[in-house]
């Protein structure tokens, strides 16, 4: 490769955290190249390195991070020795980020044209009137509309897809020449990671700027990087072009990732069969939920939001329905209604034949799993707490009764006991995901609703969440409600599809 055409150069690099008088290495021997105008994909699972190698791009790494070898050298400069003064120079003009997190990425208390003017103001001079129309300018190249209002709003105001694109106007205003890009569609709808991907190719093509494009998930990977970098345990276990990589890989993690991809295809439908005889489970019918929302002013009335829309769906016992949308289509509301934590309808939702939530408030025990298991697991209570606390809810089984109940659920799951004297800061996104599907079994419920339980994890941990989802069902003859706006991970898993748009069932067909 032509030296002249090497915009990034990181050669041998190594990282590593110090951990009761032992060095964990997180990086180890890294090299890799960027060219001038490039899209270079580096694919992996958590832990990786992928992120800690952006890090060390950026001069971010943490205090306690050590370099253990190596370097890094942007167009002559050597980033690994420059200091923090210099590094500041750098970022945002010469180098910038896009970070998988936007809301915490943005300050709450500023507006987002006072944010993406301020990477204007640390990099150049120009009067008010100009940062202001230069950033309104940035807004609506990343195709964001009404830019004048947009600089006006704050974070809080705006979609997950509006903020990655004030993300990527706030990385690219000052014409870096190497944006790295973390996880940037990560939890998206696929239309919007669509939008969100063809615009980071069109600045790529617009302005010739380099890209580096961190992803767990191959197939925002193949759909623009002309290159491909793949890590495991913080090396580099192979590289080449994209789609010769994804085509012939010659690593078996390469492989084992590749073969991990949900398809469109027969091979990876579901096959559990539904049984002809069985009766429904779940019966809704003109079904309609509202959401109230605050009074406008001291005297203003409180009004109602309608989000479901006269819906009405059949789920028989033992099947898995799914139901797909784009985020505000009504797919979580539909959920939190099915398990009685939004009240506010009307119609009626009857489950086994008994009015599970109608408007005399009558509930029954239908069970959920969250997008979030972080969010819905007590922080400061261990695991077989938090596995026992339902069990003490919800039945009147004795200590020792429940203890082996617990005992039995955590390997029903595919993990040990040992997990149960751990916090869920102490576990992986996939382990918690799994306690989060322990916890909602554990009461034998036949009816369980899961929202969205794999759209954060990687490739091959949702493979194995899906197939254990799958396995569960046969053995305990549970019937699924299964929400997702992927619709591979749907066909994987469902015998039947509803999709919903705008609160209003559009399609129901066969899996």
């Amino acid at each position: 490769m032509n030296k002249n055409e090497i915009l990034l150069s990181i050669e041998d690099l190594s990282i590593g955290f110090s951990k009761g008088g032992k060095m964990n290495t997180v990086l180890d021997h890294i090299s890799l190249e960027v060219k001038k105008g490039e899209i270079l994909g580096i694919v992996g699972e958590s832990g990786s390195g992928k992120t800690m190698t952006a890090l060390a791009v950026m001069g971010l790494l943490p205090e306690s991070a050590k370099i253990l070898s190596g370097g890094i050298d942007f167009l002559g400069n050597e980033l690994l020795t420059m200091g923090e003064k210099e590094h500041r120079r750098l970022r945002g003009k010469e180098i910038s980020m896009v970070f998988q997190e936007n809301m915490s990425s943005f300050n709450p208390l500023l507006t987002i044209g006072a944010q993406v003017e301020e990477m204007l103001r640390l990099h150049s001079k120009y009067t008010k009137e100009e940062y202001k129309a230069l950033t309104i300018k940035a807004l609506r190249e990343v195709g964001l509309s009404k830019p004048h209002e947009i600089y006006h709003q704050y974070p809080h105001q705006l979609s997950g897809g509006m903020r990655q694109r004030a993300m990527i106007a706030m990385a690219m205003v000052a014409g870096p020449k190497l944006v790295i890009a973390d996880e940037p569609t990560t939890a998206l709808d696929p239309t919007i990671q669509s939008k969100i991907l063809q615009l980071l190719k069109k600045m790529n093509d617009k302005y010739g700027m380099s890209i580096i494009l961190i992803s767990h998930d191959l197939r925002v990977i193949q759909s623009i990087c002309s290159r491909t970098i793949v890590m495991k345990d913080g090396r580099i276990v192979e590289s080449g072009m994209t789609n010769e990589l994804f085509t012939n890989p010659c690593n078996q993690y390469t492989k084992e990732l590749v073969a991990a991809v949900p398809m469109l295809n027969k091979e990876y439908k579901n096959t559990y069969k539904v049984d002809r005889d069985s009766h429904p489970i779940l019966t809704i019918q003109n079904l309609n939920v509202f959401y109230s929302e605050k009074a406008i002013g001291l005297l203003g009335k409180k009004s109602r939001k309608q989000v479901i829309r006269d819906i009405s769906i059949l789920v028989n016992e033992g099947e898995t329905l799914g139901i797909v949308g784009e985020s505000g289509s009504g797919k979580s509301t539909l959920a939190k209604a099915i398990v009685g934590l939004n009240k506010e309808i009307e119609g009626v939702i009857k489950i086994n034949d008994f009015t599970a939530i109608s408007n005399d408030g009558s509930v029954s025990k239908p069970q959920m799993v969250f997008q979030d298991p972080y969010g819905s697991l007590n922080p400061s209570k261990k695991i077989g707490w938090i596995l026992e606390e339902p069990l003490k809810l919800q039945s009147n089984l004795g200590k020792k009764e429940r203890v082996a109940r617990v005992n039995e659920m955590i390997e029903q799951v595919g993990m040990t006991t040992k997990y149960l004297e751990r916090y869920p800061f102490q576990l992986s996104g996939g382990q918690r995901q799994r306690v989060a599907i322990a916890v909602a079994l554990i009461v034998n419920p036949k009816l369980v609703i899961l929202d969205e339980p794999v759209s954060s994890l990687d490739t091959t941990i949702q493979a194995q969440i899906l197939e254990m989802l799958k396995e569960l069902q046969r053995k305990y003859k549970l019937t699924y409600v299964f929400i997702s706006h992927d619709l591979n991970v749907i066909y994987q898993i469902c015998n039947r599809v509803c999709v919903i748009n705008q609160g209003e069932i559009v399609e129901m067909k066969e899996a």
